[in-house]
């Protein structure tokens, strides 16, 4: 596995493989947990070059978010990256992504406001832009996200339609940890009391009725608990408990495409 911190150099790495070799992205921002391995091990099953992307975005976090919070371990990322057969691992900084001068930004303005657009009105601006930059980057035939970021996940798609990319966005199952709580990096903020709480979140979602999920629910800070209307459509919710802010979802029919 090579890791590579400019743009540049990832292109003069990804140009010899044009037309020859398929490539699969898998964006994240570090952390990794067994959510993030998952979607490494479809991209390496179907195809031929994986390229793995570590970058804490700042601009889908507002002033006030846990953008310092976040839990970082790039040393352990990267040793994970390598054993599940990443070959590239694109780890930009900021200035990189946003040098100066930097005023261009990606709006997907109907999915991004309502759940979590209206708690945080600026945080799909900054997903879809660098979603697009790293897509124009890297040029892969499919990238993979999670279907715990369900909304991400439609903006994204509708990012891809509506620009016309040629590119296939892989959306895979949420992975749970056997207690039923949705593998995030953010998990790693919980005390065991907060943690025991959480897991009023995937039972609450497990009933696939809005008003008997809030209804589990009332004892915590509820942020939304709502039916959207995404591909497939899913019951949606966002909680938080103590400093922690946890969102999850379940697909009320069919699987994510």
């Amino acid at each position: 596995m090579r890791t590579i911190a400019t743009i540049d150099e990832l292109r003069r790495e990804l140009k010899p493989l044009r037309g020859s070799s398929s490539v699969g992205l898998v964006p994240t921002m570090g952390a990794f947990h067994e959510g993030h391995l998952s979607l490494v091990r479809a991209a390496r099953a179907e195809n031929d070059v994986v390229v793995a992307s570590l970058f804490l975005n700042p601009a889908q976090f507002a002033p006030a978010e846990d953008l310092d919070a976040y839990p970082r371990d790039p040393e352990q990322d990267r040793a994970r990256a390598e054993q599940e057969g990443v070959d590239l691992l694109f780890t930009p900084s900021a200035e990189e992504m946003y040098p100066p001068g930097f005023q261009t930004w990606v709006d997907v303005e109907e999915l991004s406001r309502p759940l979590e657009g209206r708690h945080r009105p600026d945080h799909f601006r900054g997903v879809a832009t660098v979603c697009l930059k790293l897509f124009n980057i890297v040029r892969p035939e499919r990238a993979y996200f999670g279907q715990k970021d369900a909304q991400q996940a439609a903006v994204i798609k509708r990012l891809v339609r509506d620009l016309n990319l040629e590119l296939e966005i892989r959306v895979l199952p949420t992975v749970r940890d056997p207690d039923g709580l949705a593998l995030s990096s953010r998990n790693a903020h919980l005390s065991a009391e907060e943690r025991e709480a959480a897991l009023a979140l995937p039972r609450a979602l497990a009933t696939r009725d809005r008003e008997r999920a809030r209804q589990l629910l009332r004892d915590l800070e509820v942020d939304y608990v709502e039916v959207a209307d995404f591909d497939p459509p899913v019951l949606a919710a966002a909680v938080r408990i103590g400093r922690t802010r946890l969102i999850d979802n379940v697909p009320l029919e069919g699987e994510p495409t």
